[in-house]
């Protein structure tokens, strides 16, 4: 049986306030009452007495003027005895300073409102990898050396192809092949061979794996069979492998995959069954065990994963979903822009753990599988720098809700949902995700924002657009002391923003990782610039330093249109920073 080959080891590889575009002190922002109520109305001049004994032009008579002479004397004295209008001017506002915007930041440092793990953001490879022959390709070196950029992580090697795969530990698998049918919808373990790689290339990158077993394996009372699990089980324990376990993949699926449909329940007994197997081995008689991975909450499937916790919401370590934002048919680069697409996980969110503590409170929520679009994706959009606000969105928004881990689908080669290309190019996803693994911490902190505008518009908020995230630190990044505060921020406006740090944030140090497109294609773009320098690996062994832009203490942050960014602010103190 050939063992798994060595691990390659390879390299490892941010002016003045002012509303105007020019010069700092052109122009000043409105006072709070004139930003609210538009520029103080002037009043009407008043005019000046006619000379005695002219007469007044177009107007009564010397007569009818002598009558009412002493009463407008009397007026005119009342009115320069009135108290001056003390409503400030309404200030010129510079060129180009409609729409502008000021946001005042401060975050909570005392304490976390929120803390995930150093895993959080962790990774997916899709059993199609098998079916393409791309599994041979894990033991290269700058696949590798990408993954581990993103380590620690968990690795689920789970997809739609999960139940159709069939185990087998032959000496001559090509005699045992057959025709059509759902062991040939993916070529089999040859002699077990593709397992090994694939936990190798888990073991060398520093990811842990966790692989989902074939639940559509079925006897005829549509109970689970698990002989050929136990072969796959007895198979790894003997190979001393460190895996976790899942049991299927989308199982609100299985009617439209193969015909017959598994009620929440009975996945529920089929999780029970898998963990008394699981209890049997010795190398897996603690090992974690996930589930059920269902797909978008709707009716149905909520009432799928009510039936599956009332069974089995004691036996999981974490209880997981998938979630993919848009379907293939979407064909423009604006639709990876609006906001009530990136607040459709938030419903998601809510509605999952409204099931799980029910059941189960306190209970770990996972999600597994996650991307722009259904179907494999789409080229040059669900690939491009447009689809990192989606991605980037989606990891401050889980953290801040509660959600342990979520995982991206997938690390290469699937569609155009990846991380990696296939000549093995990291994709703008992949900096967004190598950003935040070198800079931002488990802990979660709480954001005070104030935006002042200079004509609001009734119903709509500054910072929808706008999107803004704090979490501590990163601890593994040695260039920053503990209590540093990092922010990464989303600018889907369409011209730039300016935000000022207040409070604790400031008069403070600040490092800018500034993303943007590379190149002609805009938004559509496959490559991505970081501070104005392109982002490519140095070679198959070493990622390219990520190099901040010191920003002076007290700095206002001017935030470019279209952009995510990642802002340090140094040497905060942050009480909720200091310790582990």
């Amino acid at each position: 049986m050939p063992a798994a080959g060595p691990c390659e080891r390879g390299g490892a590889g941010n002016r003045r306030l002012g509303t105007g575009r020019g010069k700092a002190g052109q122009g000043r922002a409105l006072p709070p009452a004139a930003a609210r109520h538009g520029p103080a109305r002037p009043r009407a001049p008043h005019s000046p007495p006619a000379p005695p004994g002219m007469p007044c032009p177009r107007c009564c008579p010397p007569g009818l003027l002598a009558l009412v002479g002493p009463g407008l004397a009397l007026l005119a004295q009342l009115a320069l005895a009135s108290p001056p209008d003390r409503r400030a001017p309404p200030a010129a506002a510079a060129p180009g300073a409609k729409g502008r915007t000021l946001v005042l930041l401060d975050v909570n440092t005392k304490s976390a409102v929120r803390v995930t793990g150093d895993s959080f953001l962790s990774l997916q490879l899709d059993p199609s990898i098998i079916h393409d022959g791309w599994i041979d390709f894990l033991s290269s070196r700058r696949l590798v050396t990408l993954a581990r950029g993103l380590a620690p992580a968990f690795l689920r090697f789970a997809g739609k192809r999960t139940d159709f795969l069939h185990f087998q530990n032959l000496k001559n698998p090509a005699k045992s092949r057959g025709g059509p049918g759902p062991d040939y919808y993916l070529k089999n373990y040859e002699d077990a061979r593709s397992l090994d790689k694939l936990y190798n290339f888990a073991d060398c990158s520093g990811l842990h794996l966790i692989f989902a077993l074939n639940a559509l394996r079925r006897n005829p009372n549509n109970s689970w069979n698990s002989s050929n699990a136990l072969s796959l089980l007895k198979y790894s324990a003997g190979k001393k492998y460190n895996i976790s376990w899942e049991l299927g993949n989308e199982p609100n699926n299985y009617r439209t995959l193969m015909g017959r449909s598994v009620n929440g329940s009975q996945l529920g007994k089929d999780y029970v069954q898998l963990r008394s197997l699981l209890q049997l081995i010795r190398t897996y008689s603690r090992a974690s065990l996930y589930g059920p991975n269902i797909g978008r909450p709707r009716k149905n499937v909520i009432a799928l994963l009510e039936g599956f916790m009332k069974v089995a919401g004691s036996t999981v370590d974490a209880v997981t979903w998938q979630h993919y934002y848009i379907d293939s048919r979407v064909a423009k680069v604006t639709d990876f822009l609006k906001t009530r697409l990136l607040d459709t996980l938030s419903d998601q969110i809510r509605k999952i753990q409204k099931v799980v503590n029910v059941y189960a409170p306190g209970k770990r929520i996972w999600l597994e599988g996650v991307g722009a679009s259904s179907a494999g994706g789409m080229t040059n959009l669900s690939d491009s720098f447009a689809a990192g606000f989606l991605w980037l969105n989606t990891l401050g928004m889980l953290a801040h809700q509660g959600i342990d881990v979520v995982m991206r689908h997938s690390f290469f080669d699937h569609g155009h949902n990846h991380l990696v290309d296939q000549n093995f190019n990291p994709l703008p996803d992949y900096w967004v995700s190598l950003l935040y693994k070198r800079l931002v911490g488990p802990k979660v902190l709480a954001v005070h924002v104030a935006g002042l505008q200079r004509k609001p518009r009734p119903g709509r908020v500054i910072r929808d657009k706008l999107r803004i995230y704090a979490h501590c630190a990163s601890s593994r990044t040695h260039s920053y002391v503990r209590g540093s505060i990092t922010l990464f921020i989303i600018n889907l406006h369409r011209s730039r923003k300016k935000i000022k740090l207040a409070g604790t944030l400031r008069d403070k140090m600040v490092h800018q990782y500034l993303l943007q497109p590379y190149g002609q294609d805009g938004l559509h773009s496959r490559s991505v610039q970081l501070n104005g320098q392109l982002l490519a690996m140095v070679d198959d062994g070493t990622l390219p330093e990520l190099r901040p832009r010191p920003l002076r203490a007290g700095r206002t942050l001017v935030i470019p249109p279209l952009t995510m960014s990642f802002y340090v602010v140094k040497n905060v103190n942050a009480l909720a920073c200091r310790y582990r």
